[in-house]
């Protein structure tokens, strides 16, 4: 009896694990409206007018080690040099909604 109450449970534990549904990081949608918002003028069309080689394009996240969520997130939470931050005037959700839209225009080459 033991032994199918521990095998039931195994079962259980790993068909939970199995078909949950994974969380998604950020709403690239939302990201859009905030990005328009408060990010296109310096960074329209992935560009950016202060610094011409520290674009949001997919080649130049990579190089500046710039291509994930996590990096991204950070960087507009923090700012540096003459980027902002955005801390405080940005909820966590909308910062990371921003950088998965900044991620799907990446590689969709803008």
């Amino acid at each position: 009896m033991r032994k199918i109450f521990t095998v039931a449970l195994l079962v259980i534990a790993f068909l939970s694990f199995a078909l949950s549904r994974p969380v998604l990081a950020g709403d690239a949608a939302s990201g859009a409206k905030i990005f328009a918002a408060n990010c296109a003028a310096c960074h329209m069309g992935g560009g950016n007018v202060i610094m011409g080689n520290k674009t949001l394009k997919k080649e130049a996240l990579e190089k500046y080690d710039m291509n994930s969520l996590e990096a991204i997130s950070y960087q507009v939470t923090n700012g540096k040099n003459a980027m902002p931050r955005f801390q405080g005037k940005l909820s966590s959700q909308e910062i990371e909604d921003v950088a998965s839209y900044v991620l799907e225009q990446a590689d969709q080459g803008w």
